[in-house]
């Protein structure tokens, strides 16, 4: 698997020290600048759905899911949107 070369994680572990609002700003701020670049794109996903987990095993449920709906937007976009060897990136990563 390829490393992540973002710091979408990072982004977001900081966002979630200043709640909900930071949260939505983070990821609006990160789809709307990388969605057209399939890698990135790709490891939006990846972080967004790595922070479901982190939040649900902490019992934090409104994290939890805020990241899964966000989580959701992203794919349903990715999914629609990535075409050919951009999709079968997509898909080998998250696989």
């Amino acid at each position: 698997m390829e490393q992540d070369f973002t710091t979408f994680y990072m982004d977001f572990t900081i966002a979630d020290k200043f709640g909900i609002e930071a949260i939505k700003d983070t990821y609006n701020r990160a789809f709307k600048e990388w969605k057209n670049d399939y890698k990135y794109l790709t490891f939006l996903v990846l972080n967004l759905n790595h922070k479901i987990w982190e939040h649900y095993e902490k019992h934090n449920d409104e994290y939890a899911r805020l990241y899964d709906k966000l989580w959701r937007e992203a794919d349903t976009y990715a999914m629609n949107s990535l075409k050919n060897s951009e999709l079968q990136y997509y898909l080998n990563i998250l696989d």
